[in-house]
């Protein structure tokens, strides 16, 4: 079978929405993005579904009009659930950053399954999508027992786009509470909550579930096949899974650093450390760690979005400023409020304090998550300059390779529709990263370990917890 026309994936993130097009070839032929708009509702704050389904019309109209589109999927973050009623949201999805009442919080995490069933630790706010579901269930009983399923982000937009209710295994089971990944099915919070029946039948990730008709006042309307949607850091490990790695550790970064090594023993998951089993496209676990790298970097580094040199990085050092944990909630190390110690610096050297800070974060998760194979690093934080440089002379047994592309949930659920199509058209163009030359990096990592109170790996968590 040959593919002549092209693919458009919606790469669906919190604070930013993107849709690539991608060629019969793999190579991205154009790239658009907007802000999705969250909005306030009955002193709840919501997406503004509307106004990014209207963005996404056009861009994909545009796209089919340049570029000949065919096919259409989705990639999209985790931690957020749509409740539809036949062909209508019962209640807009909520924003996933926003904590339940302190009155209902006992009483809904009182339901919530051990982590020996799901593998989901306890989070604060709406990262157990269970958890939101819970809230609404409780506050808003009559509408949530209208709701006739609740789909994954993803697969709402896949249902908008085509009509038709899935689920799709990735993103149920992304740290969500209603999945057991050792039995392969639904946990027990769905069944005693009476849920199992709003929950739609599997379809693969990547499988063609119907089509959508672009029009135009010109032309005859022209359909797009419509595929199934994908977790996006699930995404991005299947993503490099085929292109050839295979035992790896996957550092997916964007507003979340996500950290995947399926080597690792689910014995050594530690739910006080933000750390749990994904579940990969193919329904297995994925043993995972993650922290909020990406929006922690913005923050502690004052907003800061160009390279940082290597002189800055040695001034920073030298001057022993240091950015200690945790500058947004989750991570390994919860319940600790982000600061700096050491001399004052702005501009590029507390840029460079924030990139210094999110590196040891990742070294302390790599740790945690018992990686000594070889790493992968996609996403966003590749962009800051030297972050895969620094952490390979951290970790100098291992091989740290980076990726041109930075946009690996994408390029994956791309992989995932050429898959259904029996294509194969991306190669492994990662490079190897050269370890950094930072006098006095390791003995910094060592003064930031004491400074932040952080046990070794295999330790008792941190004293100080959040409690969900």
């Amino acid at each position: 079978m040959t593919l002549t026309s092209a693919i458009a994936v919606f790469d669906l993130g919190k604070t930013n929405s993107k849709l690539f097009v991608f060629g019969a070839d793999g190579s991205v032929l154009s790239e658009t993005r907007t802000r999705p708009s969250w909005v306030e509702y009955e002193g709840l704050r919501v997406l503004d579904d509307e106004a990014l389904f209207n963005w996404m019309k056009v861009s994909l109209a545009r796209a089919v009009k340049d570029h000949a589109v065919a096919h259409v999927t989705f990639s999209g973050h985790g931690c957020t659930f749509a409740l539809v009623e036949q062909d209508h949201l019962v209640h807009p999805i909520l924003d996933y950053e926003q904590e339940p009442p302190q009155a209902l919080t006992d009483r809904i995490d009182m339901l919530v399954p051990a982590f020996g069933e799901t593998y989901s630790p306890r989070l604060p706010l709406g990262f157990n999508y269970g958890r939101h579901m819970l809230w609404l269930e409780a506050v808003k009983p009559d509408t949530f027992s209208r709701a006739d399923t609740v789909l994954p982000y993803p697969q709402f937009w896949s249902w908008k786009f085509c009509g038709r209710k899935v689920s799709e295994v990735s993103y149920i089971g992304c740290h969500s509470h209603l999945w057991a990944p050792l039995r392969g099915y639904f946990s027990s919070l769905v069944h005693s909550r009476g849920w199992r029946g709003k929950m739609p039948a599997f379809e693969k990730a990547g499988a063609a579930l119907g089509h959508w008709q672009v029009t135009s006042n010109e032309e005859a309307p022209v359909p797009v096949v419509v595929h199934n949607g994908v977790h996006d850091s699930n995404s991005a490990l299947y993503y490099y899974r085929s292109v050839g790695f295979q035992d790896f550790t996957l550092v997916s970064t964007g507003t979340w650093v996500v950290i995947f090594n399926s080597a690792c023993p689910l014995e050594a998951l530690d739910e006080h450390r933000d750390m749990l089993a994904n579940v990969t496209v193919d329904g297995k676990p994925a043993p995972t760690i993650r922290f909020m790298g990406g929006r922690e970097y913005d923050l502690a580094s004052g907003g800061w979005n160009k390279p940082i040199s290597p002189e800055a990085l040695s001034r920073v050092i030298a001057k022993g400023v240091f950015a200690l944990p945790s500058f947004a909630p989750g991570g390994p190390m919860q319940g600790l409020e982000g600061r700096f110690v050491g001399p004052e610096v702005e501009g590029e050297e507390r840029a460079a304090a924030a990139l210094l800070y999110v590196v040891l974060m990742t070294n302390l998760s790599l740790d945690l998550i018992r990686s000594d194979n070889a790493i992968v690093i996609d996403g966003g934080l590749v962009k800051t300059g030297l972050f895969a440089e620094i952490l390979a002379q951290l970790r100098p047994s291992q091989e740290i390779f980076t990726s041109p592309t930075a946009e690996g949930s994408a390029f994956g659920a791309a992989a995932l529709v050429f898959d259904t199509l029996g294509q194969k058209p991306f190669a492994n163009e990662t490079r190897q990263a050269a370890p950094s030359q930072l006098f006095g990096l390791e003995a910094y990592r060592d003064a930031w370990r004491t400074l932040a109170e952080i046990d070794e790996p295999g330790a008792a968590a941190p004293k100080k917890e959040f409690h969900a």
